[in-house]
């Protein structure tokens, strides 16, 4: 009788087309080949790994979901096996392919002109140009409608002032899609780098996606030009729809945290000894780690279920509220429980589960809080909104 996978237990691998398996494959070797041997070394030393961006874009993780402009076409499962894949080794990694991807391409793919999209999109998939997603204001957190970055219009450009908080990407992008808010509601304002009255210093002493950068940024007397604002699309009709393509991204990736602590700790509790027998012989462990796979199934149900509605056009928000919130708690769970497994070998960053844990602590916090998402399933439910 053929023995279980047990990273995956319910054989989703088999469900998964050709195009997908291959893609799967594919992100799953360059983790394992270029990001492993590496990502502990950077997280330790707060240091994105720059350096892995240009194969990342030839294997063509960048944009994936969108059709021409250079990016792969890929459909909506196949992006979720990226993150995945991605995340399995860093959420800082998955974090960068997630920004580029589902908050700037997609919104200059969706919203954007035509000259916007040619410009910015090539670029873009190729690892050439750098995006980041301006929305979090200090002061703002969950409530994107407190939003007080204002642009005003002045001749033919718009004058932006204003700060964004916790970005990812902010330092090092070319471009960030910057929402702030025009006497015509809520609009997307493309800022580059180079523009005067544009700074974006990076946020240190983290103790969470050390392996990424995360920025502050702020627009003093900008001028940005009328072809620079993306024209398809007012109001929070637009950052929220790109929030909800990231946190489909993010249901897939947790996973692959989790897969990766659970391998971790199933080859420390099979060779560790206690009181002369394995650690895996005992029955306690063994129902921590059948719990821990468990988890991972059901997550990776939900996930496969939500990406075949994506491809099929009838995902609803509701429904990626329900699996970012599920896979993250998931995820976060199994992090914490695995880092206990391995005792005080669990604290260091030789092995991977105090990593991930630190990580998914930000993750369970960006693209919308627990309770966030939580209070979203309840409005489903009730039809009442109690944020």
């Amino acid at each position: 009788m053929k023995s279980l996978n047990p990273l995956d237990l319910y054989d989703i691998h088999s469900l998964l087309s050709e195009e997908e398996q291959i893609v799967q494959d594919s992100a799953a070797r360059f983790v394992d080949e270029k990001v492993l041997p590496i990502i502990g070394e950077c997280f330790d030393a707060a240091r994105f790994p720059k350096e892995l961006i240009p194969e990342i874009a030839s294997l063509g993780l960048l944009g994936s979901s969108i059709q021409g402009y250079d990016c792969a076409g890929l459909n909506g499962v196949a992006y979720g096996l990226i993150c995945q894949e991605l995340e399995r080794g860093d959420s800082g990694l998955r974090s960068f392919v997630s920004v580029q991807s589902s908050l700037v391409m997609y919104p200059i793919f969706t919203y954007g002109s035509e000259e916007q999209k040619q410009r910015w999109l090539p670029a873009m998939a190729k690892g050439e140009a750098i995006g980041c997603f301006g929305l979090t204001e200090p002061h703002g957190g969950s409530d994107p409608s407190n939003m007080k970055t204002m642009a005003k219009k002045k001749g033919s450009d718009w004058v932006l002032n204003g700060a964004k908080m916790w970005i990812t990407n902010g330092s090092i992008a070319d471009v960030a899609l910057v929402w702030a808010q025009t006497d015509d509601g809520i609009r997307g304002f493309l800022v580059e780098k180079n523009m005067k009255g544009f700074d974006a210093p990076d946020v240190h002493h983290k103790m969470s996606l050390r392996a990424s950068v995360t920025s502050a940024l702020y627009f003093d007397n900008l001028h940005v030009p009328e072809a620079n604002v993306l024209p398809m699309v007012k109001g929070l009709k637009g950052p929220l729809s790109c929030l909800t393509q990231a946190r489909y991204g993010i249901s897939w990736g947790v996973i692959g945290a989790a897969q990766a602590c659970l391998k971790e700790v199933l080859e420390y509790t099979q060779t560790r000894e206690l009181f002369n027998r394995p650690l895996n012989h005992n029955q306690a462990v063994q129902l921590r780690l059948a719990e821990m796979a468990r988890q991972i199934t059901l997550a990776q149900l939900l996930s496969l279920r939500l990406g075949r509605l994506k491809d099929q056009g009838g995902m609803q928000p509701g429904q990626v509220s329900l699996a970012k919130w599920n896979n993250v708690r998931m995820a976060i769970n199994i992090a914490r429980d695995a880092r206990d497994l391995l005792g005080g070998a669990g604290i260091t960053t030789e092995f991977c589960p105090i990593r991930h844990a630190l990580n998914l602590e930000s993750v369970i916090t960006y693209e919308g809080t627990e309770s966030v998402h939580q209070l979203v399933i309840g409005k489903e439910l009730t039809g009442v909104n109690a944020f």
